[in-house]
């Protein structure tokens, strides 16, 4: 039987569009852009692209009032709701709000004086836009690094706090709030403190992650960790890659913890002598050429009978491998035929598409063991 003990942390909903974040809905995955934002046609491409990936939000850098002009048509083209990443000038803000943003990631004490934050948040709330608050273990005030020495879980959350204490003056409580490091436990300390702190959701992130590989493990392990304690509401996972594969990623971290499904998750042995089918080259084939499922599913893919028939017990779709042709399983259940071992790739997409097809109409569930 699948267990998932995780008992989320309570926090206050609040809406990017119609994307529900906090309070028990599901965690929502996020990625950026990284194209110059004044190129509207090449940003909405990447946005599409993020999109199709199966992001729920989508944050765009508008560093410029350029930048927010060609936001305006950018937001008019989004398939998904946007956040506008802006710094310091709060015209920005402002202008950006004016033209339906739906999140602004923007730091209220670095924003200038009393007033300018203030016609910020008075728009936020006259548009019914959040706001997340985004503190950076490589962008300390200055104060405080003098303070501390050296970024400290301690330091992130003083800082986030002074944000979070200005809009607490100003009444607004509609916002998200991120303290991401790029060391794995700096971050995981940081929100677990934050978490004891206040009631409003957290976005999850370990900062500058690296790249592909190495971005992916050190996410994984962080927010890992966070996620299997209930922390975290919605997340990013921060590559120097394209920005599709963030989304992928994040969505594989959720799958893992049986957070939230989206699309196949293969089950898969890693090889050894005893197989009696390529079952790598199988395994990657397939992840290509099933990318644009969206049905949660299971398919076990197993190159013997050791693990194969008890893998497929709880598996949509299953493979144990044998000499020539390989048992085949749906829903848990042997079937007659079996499969030829010269032709599984093109086989088995078949059928899983078939599945696929067959758990969207009647919405089958998985067998448990």
């Amino acid at each position: 039987m699948h267990l998932n003990p995780i008992k989320r942390r309570p926090s206050r909903r609040i809406y990017v569009g119609n994307v529900p974040i906090g309070d028990g809905a599901p965690i929502a995955v996020q990625s950026m852009t990284n194209t110059e934002t004044t190129d509207v046609a090449a940003t909405v491409k990447q946005i599409q692209a993020i999109a199709n990936a199966g992001a729920d939000l989508v944050r765009v850098s508008v560093p410029t009032m350029d930048a927010a002009e060609a936001f305006k048509f950018i937001k008019q083209q989004s398939p998904i709701p946007l956040v506008a990443d802006i710094h310091f000038d709060y015209r920005i803000a402002l202008k950006v709000a004016e033209y339906g943003v739906d999140c602004l990631r923007i730091n209220p004490g670095n924003i200038g004086n009393e007033q300018r934050i203030r016609s910020v948040v008075d728009a936020a709330r006259d548009r019914g836009i959040p706001i997340r608050i985004g503190v950076n273990g490589g962008s300390l005030e200055k104060d405080l690094q003098e303070k501390y020495g050296e970024p400290t879980p301690a330091a992130l959350v003083e800082s986030a706090m002074r944000h979070v204490d200005i809009l607490d003056r100003l009444n607004f409580q509609d916002f998200k709030v991120s303290v991401k490091a790029s060391d794995v436990f700096l971050a995981v300390e940081s929100y677990r403190l934050l978490a004891k702190q206040i009631e409003q959701p957290l976005h999850l992130g370990i900062t500058e992650a690296g790249g592909l590989r190495s971005g992916s493990v050190k996410s994984s392990i962080g927010l890992g960790m966070l996620l299997a304690e209930g922390i975290g509401d919605t997340l990013r996972i921060s590559l120097a890659a394209d920005p599709v594969e963030e989304v992928k990623v994040g969505f594989d971290i959720l799958k893992s913890l049986r957070i939230r499904s989206r699309g196949i998750n293969f089950i898969a042995c890693p090889s050894c002598s005893r197989q009696e089918f390529d079952v790598i080259g199988t395994v990657n084939a397939l992840e290509q050429r099933l990318e644009d499922i969206t049905t949660p599913m299971d398919v076990s893919i197993i190159g013997c009978v050791v693990n194969g028939p008890g893998e497929a017990l709880i598996s949509h779709v299953g493979l144990a491998g044998a000499k020539n042709k390989s048992g085949f399983y749906l829903n848990g259940e042997r079937q007659k035929d079996r499969l030829d071992n010269a032709d599984l790739v093109d086989e088995l997409e078949k059928r899983i598409r078939d599945q696929v097809k067959r758990l969207e109409a009647e919405q089958i569930p998985v067998k448990q063991a």
